[in-house]
């Protein structure tokens, strides 16, 4: 059983960063993809970020490209998403997701099988 933990929300400005992470534990973390969602009120899970196992490849949603970086590291078990020049629209809870090796980053929730409690992020404008 994976456990993930997000970690790095918190309030900030329009045009503020935040880092995001992600710790895994409770399995190979090189065997999974892992992709970030957030979740406004009374939305569904919106897909954000993807990263290969290898971290090779990444995809990201058309709202974040330019802004947001995904990126992993292998040997501590974590997953990072660098957020830049943040806007309120981007106020939501964020989650971090584990998938199988092989997940495409289609941005579909039922990709994957293992999810983090979340984390908040407020931007006020």
């Amino acid at each position: 059983q994976v456990q993930l933990r997000e970690s790095g929300g918190g309030l900030v400005q329009a045009g503020d960063s935040l880092r995001l992470s992600c710790a895994a534990s409770g399995g190979t973390f090189s065997m999974f993809a892992m992709g970030w969602f957030r979740q406004a009120p009374g939305k569904e899970h919106d897909f954000v970020a993807h990263i290969h196992w290898s971290g090779g490849l990444t995809y990201y949603a058309d709202s974040v490209k330019g802004r947001f970086t995904i990126s992993r590291d292998n040997a501590k078990n974590t997953v990072t998403l660098q957020m830049n020049n943040l806007k309120p629209e981007d106020t939501a809870v964020y989650y971090c997701a584990a998938g199988p090796r092989f997940t495409h980053g289609l941005g579909r929730p039922n990709d994957y099988d293992y999810w983090g409690q979340g984390t908040q992020v407020t931007v006020s404008s």
